[in-house]
């Protein structure tokens, strides 16, 4: 899988926006090289919040940048056409992605549905577990695959479906932001995968509390981002720990502590 202390998460540039498109493919390419320069992994999302974006596949092939197998993870989702995802997937094993974070994704009226029959599965919409099951069915031995975990879901629901999507062969996984020490992240410390703690660097918490389908917490009266990631590291010492939100204009020794220390 990746070897790295953080994940940092980079977003790709808008479909819809041709206005900035050269500035923000550079401004992406920055960011990509940055990360990895600083010893870093790297995730991008697959189209989040619903909103069509160039895929890292083309962002790679484009911009000719170099891949670090072990220190790049691709999101995809389920909203692709078939022929679309089987395209994406044999991309990306060309061109040496190998791991790839599985979810149901933010669909939206731009994007497509994936058909759950096309890929195997037996309900009317496609999910994280069926397009699991499908990447590793009939792409064995190419990926490592992961899955996402949402902590703030009830229980134990949130982790029957994570057994769920370890049989269909996830191998890692990854939580929603985490406030704190959390009983619901320690519950997956038992099922004999790595796990990614994700750590909120912003202070835009409508954002965060939105993304999660929450209305709020207490314990975040008087969020600090730092102070909270420090809280993790202590929480979770073994853990990778994915950022997200983490502004790009910040001197990142003086706020991430592995790195710091390296």
């Amino acid at each position: 899988m990746y070897t790295s202390a953080y994940l940092v998460e980079i977003l790709t540039p808008k479909r819809t926006d041709p206005v900035g498109a050269k500035g923000n493919i550079n401004l992406f390419a920055e960011r990509y090289c940055r990360v990895l320069d600083c010893g870093l992994g790297l995730s991008v999302p697959d189209n989040p919040m619903g909103q069509p974006r160039v895929s890292l596949l083309e962002m790679i092939e484009q911009l000719d940048l170099s891949v670090e197998a072990e220190k790049t993870v691709m999101n995809l989702n389920t909203f692709h056409t078939k022929a679309e995802l089987d395209r994406l997937l044999t991309k990306a094993a060309n061109l040496g992605v190998t791991n790839i974070l599985v979810v149901r994704g933010d669909g939206g009226p731009k994007l497509p549905k994936l058909e759950a029959k096309s890929i195997g599965g037996s309900k009317n919409v496609a999910t994280s577990i069926d397009l699991l099951r499908y990447i590793n069915t009939e792409y064995q031995g190419k990926f490592t695959t992961g899955c996402a975990y949402n902590q703030y879901s009830p229980m134990p629901f949130e982790l029957n479906r994570l057994t769920e999507k370890i049989t269909a062969g996830a191998h890692f996984v990854i939580t929603q932001p985490v406030i704190g020490k959390d009983p619901n992240v320690d519950a997956l410390f038992g099922y004999g995968i790595p796990v990614v703690i994700e750590a909120w660097m912003s202070k835009n918490l409508e954002l965060l509390f939105r993304s999660v389908r929450k209305t709020g917490d207490e314990k975040t009266t008087e969020y600090d981002p730092v102070s909270n990631l420090h809280t993790l590291h202590e929480a979770y010492p073994d853990s990778c720990i994915y950022l997200s939100m983490l502004g790009f204009k910040k001197q990142w020794r003086s706020i991430l502590p592995f790195l710091r220390s390296s």
